[in-house]
């Protein structure tokens, strides 16, 4: 444990202690007590981890190395849905430890891959329990991204903040920003979808599933939910939270004497969003039911995942790779990243022209940016790309080799990595995660947590254990 934070964990096993406080409180209420004994398991075991990591946390007072931060977050990743899945493990369902723990890691995540069959048969103790975990999920991956800030480019950290470089007061403070950002945001999903008339635990729910850019609902079926027009737009509009930096609606109001190069990612994505809307609107509107189409967009491109029903199984591929490209630097949503992707494509793009057009001057820079795309960040956009190709391919070989279509393994593979759910507009949604063998069910947990992880922080750990000179 020399390398690990152990205060890190300690918070978060007090978060998960306090989420189960909430389900026994939940329980009590409404007189559901088939799965209680799980929760106060689950309070007791985590308030004990939480006491021991605190109590044997560092006292070293140098500065905490990178590759201490990375491997912190990394085993954090292992460890933390082993708390989350003792609900599932000690219910009265009768989950094997394997499948206990996929469905955790797949929570923890915010991918959204589930054992269960029928979500309708489950109580609703434990529903509340699986949107919990992706909730606390997605706030660990912006508090991981806070704790890495130094990897990142000056382009993507000046979205955050004007530091170089975070000390411990900075990251604590930041800490707390997105604490009660992301608390607030959820808080304010839930009484719109009230306002909206979406039943309240559907709300509460669906809250917590879209701020951490989850894959996990309350029922069988979206359908079941949203059953008007109005309701099936405001939760596609609610989805882009988890789409545009967190950061974005407290910079707009609270933040004075910024120009555009503060908001220089999220006008990219509003260009891009505006874009496809327009594509899709002109040329896939042709049944004049524009609101399914509406959401199944921004579920993709939010990372969510989820939609009603798919009217346009050939654009399968074409959300697959809105998908991949992903949202915001700052946000739950997953992929390469949009920004990462348009300055390889300008940069490209200029690099073979210059070739043609020697004469020409061209500016590798964003539209809203007073500054250059620098080489080395160009590189790793680059290495990035390649790595997730190479990963792809290596899972949808596993895949593979134990028994899946290679159709469905490379669709699978793309949504593993991405952290999105399995549904309808991909053209893969009658699959069952509790029929995998033993092998492929490690295969998937494994790359769930490393597509949740930026790829640049693994390149780190292995330069550091690998090639010690």
């Amino acid at each position: 444990m020399k390398y690990i934070k152990l205060i890190y964990l300690s918070v978060f096993c007090g978060i998960i202690s306090i989420l189960s406080f909430f389900n026994i409180v939940y329980s009590y209420y409404l007189n559901l007590y088939l799965n209680l004994n799980t929760y106060i398991y689950t309070f007791l075991i985590s308030i004990f981890f939480a006491s021991i990591f605190y109590l044997s946390k560092n006292y070293d007072h140098k500065k905490t190395t990178i590759y201490e931060k990375i491997l912190t977050i990394l085993f954090g990743y292992f460890l933390l849905p082993v708390l989350i899945a003792i609900p599932f493990y000690f219910s009265i369902y009768n989950l094997t430890f394997i499948n206990s723990y996929f469905e955790a890691v797949s929570g923890f995540t915010s991918t959204g891959f589930t054992i269960f069959d029928n979500i309708n048969h489950i109580d609703q103790s434990l529903i509340l329990w699986r949107s919990a975990s992706q909730w606390v999920g997605g706030l660990y991956f912006l508090f991981s991204i806070i704790l890495l800030i130094d990897i990142f480019d000056n382009s993507f950290k000046k979205s955050l903040t004007n530091f170089i470089s975070f000390n411990k007061a900075e990251i604590l403070k930041q800490s707390l920003k997105i604490f009660f950002l992301y608390s607030f945001i959820t808080l304010g999903i839930f009484i719109i979808l009230n306002i909206f008339d979406v039943r309240m635990f559907n709300s509460l729910n669906l809250a917590m599933t879209i701020i951490s850019s989850g894959g996990f609902l309350p029922s069988n079926n979206l359908s079941h939910i949203l059953i008007n027009d109005s309701q099936i737009i405001i939760t596609s509009i609610l989805m882009l939270s988890s789409f545009f930096s967190i950061f974005l609606i407290y910079n707009l109001i609270f933040t004075k004497n910024h120009n555009l190069n503060f908001f220089n990612e999220d006008i990219h994505l509003l260009f891009y969003l505006l874009i496809l809307l327009c594509f899709f609107f002109i040329f896939f509107n042709s049944d004049n039911n524009f609101s399914k189409l509406f959401l199944s967009l921004t579920s993709s491109v939010s990372n969510i995942g989820f939609s009603l029903e798919n009217d346009l199984p050939n654009l399968s591929f074409v959300f697959l790779l809105i998908v991949i490209i992903g949202g915001s630097f700052f946000s739950t949503s997953s992929g390469i990243r949009f920004l990462k992707i348009y300055s390889l494509f300008k940069y490209s793009i200029n690099e073979i022209l210059s070739y043609s057009r020697p004469k020409n001057i061209y500016i590798n820079k964003h539209l809203f940016s007073k500054e250059f795309f620098q080489l080395n960040e160009i590189y790793k956009y680059f290495l990035t790309v390649v790595i997730f190709i190479i990963t792809l391919l290596f899972l949808t070989f596993l895949l593979t080799l134990n028994g899946i279509e290679f159709e469905n393994s490379f669709k699978l593979s793309i949504l593993t990595l991405m952290n999105t759910v399995n549904s309808s507009i991909y053209g893969f949604t009658s699959f069952s995660f509790n029929d995998l063998n033993f092998f492929t069910k490690y295969y998937l947990i494994f790359f769930m947590i490393i597509g949740r992880l930026e790829v640049l922080t693994l390149l780190i750990i292995s330069k550091k254990f690998l090639f010690k000179n």
